[in-house]
């Protein structure tokens, strides 16, 4: 018996948009307007290479990027979810789907100290090139038209759960956390038993509400969060029913 648990970042591990937060490095704490306004939907990561190339612009740097960064706040209630998860990893793989980038997500994790939590990060690459400017690239390539161009988060969770199947990994229940948008297109690849919990009165929670609605229901139940607290109740609650499921021979 094995859990997988699917976490977006951005608004679900941290309660705010890591990509939005690094502009407190910028002068004022503000970008131009032209800056702004150059950004095509669909296009984020591009967008985010010209702010990067901005802040590098202006002298910012690697370790003032970091200070910044690692004072973002998780979101109420993740630290005590992420413990229990982390003290019980026979029974519960985790992992996160993100559009924000390796970068920022390990500097976060590894501040909060909740790093061990996470079997494996998917995100775009990002680095810190020659002169000290920081670079992203987009996840990969994919033909979803659902999705932004650099990351279709279902086809990633398809290809995790492949390898895993080839590595004889099967789970009893998949739970998909998350808030935004880009979230709607992997919960849709989740089964009866599966479990999706989008955030209160986020993009995500909004897009499911309305197809409910409309009468369009999805395979998997519904469970909304509010903090990790609420998280963390509802996990122990299916933990539990799992664990009662079981033979006693192998309870014992």
């Amino acid at each position: 018996m094995k859990f997988l648990l699917v976490f977006d970042f951005d608004h679900t591990v941290v309660d705010e948009n890591s990509d939005t937060w690094i502009v407190k490095c910028a002068p004022k704490k503000k970008l131009p307007s032209d800056l702004i306004s150059s950004y095509e939907k669909g296009k984020w990561t591009e967008y985010m290479g010209r702010v990067f190339k901005y802040l590098g612009d202006q002298g910012i740097r690697q370790e003032e990027m970091k200070r910044v960064m690692t004072a973002i706040p998780l979101t109420t209630g993740m630290s005590e979810l992420l413990k229990f998860v982390g003290g019980n990893k026979d029974f519960f793989d985790c992992i996160i789907i993100s559009d924000a980038n390796a970068i920022f997500i390990d500097w976060i994790l590894e501040g909060a100290d909740v790093h061990r939590v996470f079997d494996k990060v998917f995100t775009n690459p990002a680095a810190f090139n020659d002169v000290g400017y920081m670079t992203v690239q987009n996840f990969h390539a994919h033909h979803c038209p659902d999705c932004p161009q650099n990351l279709c988060k279902r086809k990633v969770l398809e290809e995790f759960l492949g390898l895993q199947g080839k590595h004889d990994v099967q789970y009893t229940k998949i739970i998909y956390v998350g808030d935004g948008g880009n979230d709607f297109c992997p919960v849709t690849l989740l089964k009866q038993g599966d479990v999706i919990m989008p955030r209160h009165a986020y993009t995500l929670h909004k897009r499911i509400a309305r197809m409910y609605q409309d009468g369009v229901s999805l395979a998997s139940s519904v469970h909304v969060w509010s903090t990790g607290t609420d998280i963390l109740s509802h996990l122990k609650l299916l933990w539990k029913e799992s664990i009662m499921n079981v033979t006693p021979e192998v309870v014992k």
